[in-house]
């Protein structure tokens, strides 16, 4: 019986081995297309960039950036699906394209068994954010505002955090005036020239913050925001669903492992090296990298769809 299980531990070791060596020795069989869905200019867009031109530097691998934002990012999601599965074109989105996205659009046939992730690069720090000069210190003084009657608005950049911000109201018995506006920066900006009085920001506040210039009321994600612990999670203020997210590197299905072993490797030396251009932003913009790959990221993307189907019936209510 020992000399069973030593052999098969054997092969598997020898198995694991193997593998690895395949994917050290992956190369593509060409310049590799990476479609951004995010507009030029933006932290995603950049960080996209740093990482594909360090990748450049350690490996040759020839990168054609191509920008198809729009449709929830469901644009590079269509561009990627039917592209060739060898590693000669994959995309830089975010969890929530591959799960509320495709979960609220059906019509548009995509799922994320459609895909293949290859690595996240980086979470969101998103908190709910007004400005200091508002004197609230936590969102349970909006929610006093509010209720004193206020007429507060809510700054949002995507269906799914319209949806919270919904559901955050109704259970808190207030009614948010939620105001859809075109990416992160177009919120930030919202709030700091006083035109909607709250909004969700996923990083882009830390050096307003830092300065006092803006407060985190409260922590959308799962965990207290680094930059203010403090600050009440929206899941303590009765709201059952998170804006928990990461940016992520996707290919078509079918993309061979020793391909997505490669690149996900590659892609995970440069983000967590501080010394690297890309691993420096992503640490000042997001907060650090966070890489995850393999099943661990195929469960986490299936697991956002599933969820943003039960987040659209309890909007829908």
């Amino acid at each position: 019986m020992k000399s069973m299980i030593k052999a098969a531990a054997t092969a598997v070791a020898i198995a694991a081995s193997a593998s690895a060596a395949t994917a050290a020795d992956w190369t593509p069989p060409g310049p590799i297309k990476l479609l951004v869905a995010f507009r030029s200019g933006g932290g995603a867009d950049t960080h996209a960039r740093l990482i594909a031109e360090e990748l450049e530097a350690r490996h040759g691998w020839k990168f054609i950036p191509e920008e198809v934002a729009g449709k929830g990012g469901l644009n590079m999601a269509a561009a990627l699906k039917d592209a060739p599965a060898d590693g000669t074109v994959i995309g830089l989105g975010v969890t929530e394209f591959f799960g509320y996205s495709m979960a609220a659009t059906p019509k548009a046939g995509m799922k994320p068994a459609d895909y293949t992730p290859i690595i996240t690069t980086a979470g969101f720090q998103m908190g709910v954010v007004a400005t200091s000069g508002r004197g609230w210190t936590t969102i349970d003084d909006a929610f006093a505002a509010a209720k004193a009657g206020e007429t507060l608005s809510f700054g949002v950049m995507s269906p799914r955090l319209a949806d919270l911000a919904y559901l955050l109201g109704k259970a808190n018995g207030v009614d948010f005036n939620i105001v859809s506006l075109r990416g992160g920066k177009a919120v930030f900006d919202a709030i700091n020239a006083g035109d909607v009085d709250m909004g969700f920001v996923a990083g882009l506040q830390t050096r307003a913050v830092a300065a006092g210039d803006m407060v985190n009321l409260a922590s959308a994600i799962t965990k207290p925001l680094n930059q203010s612990p403090d600050a009440p999670l929206l899941l303590e203020r009765g709201l059952e669903f998170d804006a928990e997210g990461e940016f992520l590197f996707v290919a078509p299905a079918g993309l061979p492992e020793e391909a997505r072993a490669a690149m996900a490797d590659a892609i995970e030396a440069v983000i967590t090296d501080p010394n690297t251009k890309a691993g420096q932003m992503i640490a000042k913009a997001f907060g650090g990298a966070v890489a995850i790959k393999g099943d661990a990221l195929a469960e986490r993307v299936q697991a956002e769809f599933d969820t943003s189907e039960t987040l659209l019936d309890a909007a829908s209510e």
